[in-house]
């Protein structure tokens, strides 16, 4: 059983990468390194999301992003890890609860820039995007989410980085 610390920790450090972003570092630029286009990755693809959405949708780019400043998000995100979808879900804005998607790109995938970079190069995390639409094929149900403390602790480091004018990659 881990402590409350070690939850958050390991919560914190899965949705962004050790000094990624600048973190605590104001004005510190952020150069993705090894960015892959037209990835090919196996097994399951997920999306976590608030969004109720039905079997066949697509999620597609040109609506608010679920975080941040809600900018027009240009790209739709996708991991191949369950639990960063599971935090997806949790963090995103919007009622209701979160949702994990099992999703197909309908076009190609490349690494997402947001947790891509020097420390770790070629995506360790397996966080992608596309600018091309996902098809939903699924949904997980019975996944366990973060203790609402280490949640908490997430949005307030996420809201940090907002005051120090560090937003998510969207260009």
């Amino acid at each position: 059983m881990c402590s409350p610390q070690q939850d958050f920790d390991q919560a914190w450090n899965r949705l962004v990468s050790k000094g990624d972003a600048g973190i605590g570092e104001k004005g510190k630029s952020f150069t993705p390194v090894g960015l892959r286009h037209d990835v090919k990755e196996t097994g399951p693809l997920y999306h976590g999301t608030k969004a109720d959405l039905p079997v066949g949708a697509l999620l597609t780019p040109g609506y608010p992003s679920n975080y941040g400043a809600r900018r027009i998000a240009r790209y739709v995100d996708l991991t191949a890890t369950l639990d960063g979808a599971v935090l997806a879900a949790e963090l995103a804005d919007g009622e209701g609860p979160g949702r994990v998607y099992l999703v197909e790109p309908t076009g190609p995938i490349e690494d997402d820039p947001n947790v891509t970079d020097q420390k770790f190069p070629g995506n360790p995390s397996r966080s992608y995007r596309t600018g091309d639409p996902l098809r939903i094929i699924g949904e997980v149900t019975g996944w366990q989410g973060h203790p609402p403390a280490v949640l908490d602790r997430i949005r307030e480091r996420m809201r940090q980085a907002a005051r120090e004018g560090i937003e998510a990659i969207n260009e």
